[in-house]
C-alpha cells in the first residue's frame, strides 16, 4: 500500500504544533459552547471520562462538542477547548485527508480520545508514536471497503485500535494507544516487504498474459475476418479452427504481427477460403488449379517453419479431399462458416490495433483513481501500461490484481468523468499543524481584542474615575462654596449677635451706670456700701460714708469702727456698683428690681 504514496515536504515537529495547542486550550473562546459562567474549583467539574468511554466503545460519529452540551453538567474551560480542538482538527481530517471516506471516519472517532488526552496533558496528547501512526495512514489511500480480503486486514486491525483506546480509557495511561500504534508500523514493514514481491511477481505474469493475448484475440480477429459471410466446406472450417488457429496464435507469440511466418500463415488462410468457397474460385479455374498444387506444400513448409516439427499427415485429408472434388468440378457441401465454428468469438479491432505513444499513458501510471462517489466508491492503482495488448493493468496496490481496461475504454471513461484521478492527500500532521495554526492566530486575535477590551475598559474606568473625581471636585467645591456661604453666614449672624448683644451690654450697662449714679447720688452720710472680697481678703467688707467732697466728687467711707478709711471717686464707686463688687446697703433691692425691669424691656425690644 506504500506505492505512491504522498510524504509531507514540511511537516512540523512536535513541539512545533503542539507548542501552541496549550495556549489554545487556555485561551480560545468559541461562540455557542458551554463554557462555565465563572472559574470553576476542581472539586465542581464534572469528570466526562465515562461519557467519552461511551461514545467511543459505541464508535458514534458525532462531534465532541455536541455529546457535552446534550448533557446538563458542568465543564470547565479547558475540557470544552479540547473538545472543539479535537473536533476542528477531525474536521479537516475527514475533509481533506484523502482517504477513503469510511476510512476517514473510523479515524476521526479517535476525536474522543485526543478531547480526552488535551484536556489532562495538552501538547502530549500528539505523541510521536500517535504523529506518525496517523501519518502512516497514507499508505491504505487506495483502500476500499469492498468486502474483500485485503479491505478486511484493515478493518481488523482498526477493531484492534478500539480495543486499545477502550484500554487506555480505562487505565488512564497511553500505553495500549502507543503499544498499538508501534505494532501497526511493524506490520506495515511486513507487508512492503510482501506487496513488492507480489507486485513483481503478477507484473511478469500479465505481461506474459498481454501478450498471449494479444496473440490469440489477433489470430481469432484475423480467422473471423477471413470467415465473416462466408460459406465453406465442413473440411476447411475444421482445419483452420483446430490446427490454423492455434499456428497463426504461434506465429503472433514468436514474431509478432510484423514476422514474416504470421505474413504467410495469413495469406494462406485467404487461400483456404479462397479454395473451399466456390463463389470466389469458380471464376479462375487455371488459378485454382495452380493454387491447389501448390498449398499442401506451403501448409506443410510453414507448420514446419512454426513448431519445428511435421504437420500430422491425416490434418490435411479433408483440404485434400475438397480440392479433389473442386478440381473434378463438384460442387462441395457448404455450411455456413461462423456458425458452423460454433460460439466463436471475435474482435476486428485487434486487427487495427496500435500501441499509444508512452507520452499518452506514462503520466497516469503508478497514480490512484476512484470511480463512484461517498462511501461507495472504489479505488484503483493504475499499475502498470500493458503495450503488447494497450491495457491497463489495475491492482488494489499491493500486488491484488482489480482487473484490466483498455486504453480507448480509460479514456472514454477519463471523459465522462466516470472515473477521475484521487485528488492530492493530506497527511493527519499537515492537518493538524495547519489546524494549530489557524487556531493559535484566532486566539492570539482573540487575546489582542481581550486585551484591547481591557484596555479600552480599564481607560474608560480612568475616565470615569477622572469624570468622578472631577464631579466630586466640583461637589466639594460647591459644597465648599456653600459652606463658605453658610460660615459668612453665620460669621454675618454671629456679627450681629455680638453686635447685638454688645449693644445690649452698652444699653445695660447704660441703665446699670445711670441706676448706679442714682444710687450713689441717694448715699447719705451715714449709708453703707458693701465691697467685696479681692484677692487678699476673703470677706466683704461693709463701709459707711463718712464724707462726700462735692468737689472733687470723693466720697470716703470708714468701716464701724471709723477705722480702715476707703476713698472712692464717684465714678470708680458707679463703676463698682455697676460690676458687681461694690452694693448699696439699704437700695439694693430697689436697684436689682429696677435692672430687672430695664433688662426686661430690652428683651422685649429685641424680640
Amino acid at each position: 500500500m506504500s506505492q505512491n504514496r504522498q510524504r509531507p515536504k514540511d511537516v512540523p515537529s512536535v513541539a512545533t504544533v503542539s507548542g501552541k495547542i496549550d495556549d489554545v486550550l487556555a485561551g480560545i473562546r468559541v461562540p455557542d459552547l458551554p463554557y462555565p459562567a465563572g472559574k470553576l474549583e476542581p472539586d465542581a467539574v464534572s469528570d466526562w471520562r465515562p461519557l467519552l468511554i461511551s461514545c467511543w466503545s459505541e464508535q458514534r460519529n458525532e462531534r465532541v462538542t455536541h455529546v457535552i452540551r446534550s448533557v446538563h453538567l458542568e465543564w470547565s474551560a479547558r475540557q470544552v477547548n479540547a473538545a472543539y480542538v479535537a473536533d476542528r482538527i477531525m474536521d479537516v481530517f475527514l475533509k481533506t485527508s484523502g482517504l477513503h471516506p469510511s476510512l476517514a471516519r473510523r479515524v476521526a472517532r479517535l476525536r474522543f480520545y485526543l478531547a480526552w488526552r488535551m484536556d489532562l496533558e495538552g501538547k502530549k496528547a500528539f505523541s510521536k508514536p500517535v504523529l506518525s501512526w496517523l501519518d502512516s495512514l497514507q499508505e491504505w489511500r487506495g483502500w476500499s471497503d469492498s468486502g474483500g480480503r485485503s479491505s478486511k486486514v484493515l478493518l481488523d486491525q482498526l477493531d484492534s485500535l478500539v480495543i486499545a483506546v477502550s484500554a487506555s480509557f480505562e487505565s488512564g495511561r497511553t500505553d495500549p494507544v502507543e503499544d498499538f500504534c508501534h505494532q501497526w508500523q511493524e506490520d506495515a514493514a511486513r507487508r512492503d516487504s510482501q506487496a513488492g514481491k507480489l507486485r513483481q511477481r503478477l507484473l511478469e505474469t500479465e505481461q506474459g498474459a498481454a501478450r498471449q493475448r494479444k496473440a490469440d484475440q489477433t489470430a481469432r480477429a484475423l480467422i473471423g475476418r477471413a470467415l465473416q459471410g462466408r460459406r465453406l466446406p465442413i473440411p476447411i472450417v475444421r482445419f483452420i479452427l483446430d490446427y490454423w488457429q492455434g499456428l497463426l496464435k504461434q506465429s503472433v507469440w514468436d514474431t509478432g504481427l510484423e514476422g514474416e511466418t504470421f505474413r504467410h500463415g495469413s495469406k494462406l488462410l485467404e487461400w483456404l477460403v479462397w479454395i473451399g468457397d466456390p463463389s470466389l474460385s469458380d471464376e479462375d479455374r487455371n488459378r485454382l488449379y495452380h493454387v491447389g498444387e501448390q498449398i499442401g506444400d506451403r501448409i506443410l513448409d510453414v507448420w514446419k517453419r512454426v513448431y519445428n516439427k511435421a504437420l500430422p499427415a491425416e490434418s490435411l485429408a479433408g483440404i485434400e479431399a475438397v480440392m479433389v472434388s473442386r478440381l473434378r468440378g463438384e460442387a462441395p457441401d457448404l455450411v455456413e462458416a461462423l456458425p458452423a465454428a460454433g460460439s466463436f468469438q471475435w474482435d476486428s479491432n485487434w486487427l487495427t490495433f496500435e500501441v499509444p505513444a508512452a507520452e499518452a499513458f506514462e503520466p497516469y501510471e503508478e497514480q490512484w483513481f476512484v470511480e463512484g462517489e461517498g462511501t461507495g466508491e472504489q479505488r484503483r492503482y493504475f499499475y502498470a501500461f500493458l503495450p503488447e495488448s494497450a491495457e491497463i493493468l489495475w491492482t488494489n496496490g499491493a500486488g491484488v490484481k482489480l482487473g484490466l481496461q483498455t486504453w480507448g475504454e480509460f479514456q472514454a471513461a477519463l471523459a465522462k468523468e466516470q472515473i477521475r484521478p484521487l485528488p492530492k492527500l493530506t497527511s493527519f500532521g499537515t492537518v493538524l499543524s495547519e489546524t494549530v495554526e489557524l487556531l493559535a492566530r484566532v486566539c492570539e486575535k482573540q487575546r489582542r481584542q481581550r486585551e484591547q477590551a481591557a484596555e479600552a475598559a480599564r481607560l474608560r474606568a480612568e475616565e470615569l474615575r477622572r469624570e468622578k473625581e472631577a464631579a466630586e471636585a466640583r461637589r466639594r467645591a460647591e459644597e465648599a462654596e456653600r459652606e463658605a456661604e453658610l460660615e459668612r453666614q453665620r460669621q454675618a449672624a454671629e456679627d450681629q449677635r455680638i453686635a447685638d448683644e454688645k449693644a445690649e451690654e452698652e444699653r445695660i450697662r447704660k441703665e446699670r451706670t445711670l441706676l448706679a449714679e442714682k444710687q450713689v447720688d441717694a448715699i447719705k452720710l451715714g449709708g453703707w456700701i458693701v465691697v467685696e472680697p479681692d484677692e487678699v481678703s476673703g470677706q466683704p467688707t461693709r463701709l459707711k460714708l463718712a464724707v462726700r467732697i462735692n468737689a472733687s466728687r470723693k466720697l470716703v467711707f470708714v468701716d464701724r469702727l471709723g477705722l480702715n478709711r476707703r476713698e472712692f471717686l464717684e465714678d470708680a464707686l458707679v463703676q463698682g456698683i455697676v460690676e458687681g463688687r461694690i452694693r448699696v446697703l439699704g437700695t439694693s433691692a430697689e436697684f436689682d428690681e429696677t435692672l430687672s425691669r430695664v433688662v426686661g424691656r430690652i428683651r422685649v425690644g429685641r424680640n
